[in-house]
């Protein structure tokens, strides 16, 4: 009998364990879940908004509006939705497709007037039987006067629909202007690798074309070689495609550029390399090491009496790749990069604002190059550089 208790005892110890057990881990559930309703709308909104930003940020076109509809008719709460711009429908989702022509009528209104507009059922007339359209509201996307969101209702549009198509007309405007901002940053960068181009090849040309001239009759063969190596580097230097490259490629045209200076320079010149492996695949923004090298051999060591030494570094730092290019030059005046390091009417630092700027507009405002110089102590510059960024390709 004894026996027959303890057995009892013992399942019912059993199942009030599992039964605890059972509890801990729904109260467990329950704390790593969204615990409130207005938690889990909060969450609701937030994630459908950014699934229509990813392709609003795109820029606005038939495609991304047509990615992006969906989501934004479920932030309004609408029946159907359109994005129309003054001409057409770029995009529609949910009823009410054969009222376009006076959607985007409406919407060409909107755009105009930079004003919401509420339609009725007696501005939408229709011959189907099945309608379901009673009426709408049109609000243009703010910071855009050539878009309009139209939110389309089966009922009178209550004063809810039409605040929650503005407040989202408003939203989807901002992430288009960002669109158009990255957009705008691009050009810029291609237009400022342009100019570098620019810059910097009528210099460097002249005293490529003197330096290998000195040695055409002295040394046939090395002038040979010169002009190879000043070949390779101006293919590299003007190439048309692609506005990243890797820090090895970089490396390959710095390597053929010091070989041109070395023959104006002789042994004044000496180099040293400093560079991890693991970050030579490193994308980073084409032409934006070689000025730094050319501003070391140019101001910093052309002035220089007697032994100058260029050193180029390159080390692996987690997620960053960390560059410098030193030398041991002449130096200058901390106070003149403070001035925006703009280049001054001998050429001195040529090239280095466009870098700096470049970086900034690639990878963001902490990502700018660092200058460490004072008269007679040499120039030192420093870049951070992610190993991977969004939209780096090289």
């Amino acid at each position: 009998m004894a026996g027959q208790v303890g057995s009892v005892l013992a399942v019912v110890a059993v199942l009030a364990a599992l039964a605890a057990a059972v509890v801990a881990v729904v109260r467990l559930r329950a704390r790593r879940g969204i615990a409130t309703a207005m938690q889990r709308a909060t969450y609701d909104v937030l994630h459908t908004a950014a699934l229509a930003a990813d392709p609003l940020r795109a820029g606005l076109s038939p495609s991304t509006a047509a990615k992006a509809a969906r989501h934004l008719r479920t932030l309004v709460g609408a029946a159907g939705l359109t994005i129309a711009d003054a001409e057409r429908c770029l995009a529609f989702d949910g009823r009410g497709g054969h009222h376009s022509e006076q959607f985007t009528a409406a919407a060409a209104r909107a755009i105009d007037t930079h004003r919401s507009i509420v339609l009725t059922a007696k501005d939408l007339p229709c011959d189907r039987v099945d309608c379901v359209v009673r009426g709408a509201v049109v609000a243009p996307l703010s910071g855009r006067a050539t878009a309009a969101l139209v939110a389309i209702a089966d009922d009178q549009p209550a004063p809810g629909l039409v605040q929650a198509t503005l407040e989202t007309a408003r939203w989807a405007g901002s992430q288009v202007a960002l669109a158009e901002l990255d957009s705008s940053r691009e050009r810029l960068a291609r237009a400022e690798v342009r100019a570098l181009r620019a810059q910097i090849s009528p210099h460097f040309i002249y005293n490529a074309l003197t330096a290998i001239a000195s040695f055409v009759r002295t040394d046939p063969e090395r002038a040979r070689e010169l002009i190879l190596e000043f070949a390779e580097f101006t293919r590299y230097s003007f190439r048309a495609h692609g506005d990243f490259t890797t820090l090895a490629e970089e490396l390959r045209s710095i390597d053929r550029y010091l070989t041109i200076e070395r023959a104006r320079f002789g042994d004044r010149l000496q180099v040293r390399l400093q560079i991890a492996p693991e970050v030579l695949p490193v994308g980073l923004p084409f032409l934006c090491l070689q000025p730094l090298v050319e501003n070391a051999v140019r101001h910093g060591l052309s002035r220089k009496p007697g032994v100058g030494m260029v050193s180029i570094e390159a080390r692996d730092a987690g997620a960053e790749c960390h560059i410098s290019v030193e030398d041991d030059g002449v130096g200058m005046d901390p106070a003149l990069f403070a001035a925006g390091m703009s280049e001054t009417d001998d050429g001195q630092h040529v090239g280095l604002a466009n870098v700096d700027e470049r970086l900034r507009s690639v990878f963001g405002d902490h990502f700018g190059l660092v200058v460490e110089t004072a008269p007679g102590a040499g120039t030192k510059v420093s870049m951070r550089v992610p190993k991977f960024h969004p939209g780096v390709r090289a």
